[in-house]
């Protein structure tokens, strides 16, 4: 069957049924997989939060863990940790986490950075 002789098939109702569709999977899509702007950055050493700094004016934080002393920055809407002893710099090398459950580890000095908004991307984080 060509493309001619299959659209004389479809009738007004068939085209309200797919822009219909269509517009439900954009919606779905822009609701279920948006993801929640973040609103605070929770530092941790060795488990414990030291710390719980608001993202919306710039500042600066130290933490020491096993290592030595880790620095965290914090710009409106993003945070980074700016410098870690660690030896490999994943964390460093992470950059600026900008959503909502997204985290930076320095698993070497036992300290994490993660950002939380007003829902939960994960239920819980540990290494």
């Amino acid at each position: 069957m060509h493309t001619r002789e299959w659209l004389a098939l479809l009738r007004p109702g068939d085209y309200l049924v797919i822009i219909a569709a269509i517009g439900a999977t954009l919606l779905a899509g822009m609701t279920l997989w948006s993801s929640d702007q973040p609103t605070t950055a929770v530092v941790r050493a060795a488990g414990q939060e030291v710390a719980r700094l608001p993202l919306d004016r710039p500042a600066n934080f130290t933490v020491r863990g096993p290592l030595g002393l880790t620095h965290v920055e914090i710009q409106p809407g993003r945070a980074r940790v700016a410098s870690d002893p660690g030896p490999r710099q994943y964390c460093v090398k992470q950059g600026w986490l900008t959503r909502s459950g997204a985290a930076a580890i320095c698993a070497p000095n036992e300290v994490t950075l993660q950002l939380e908004g007003r829902r939960a991307a994960y239920d819980s984080m540990s290494y």
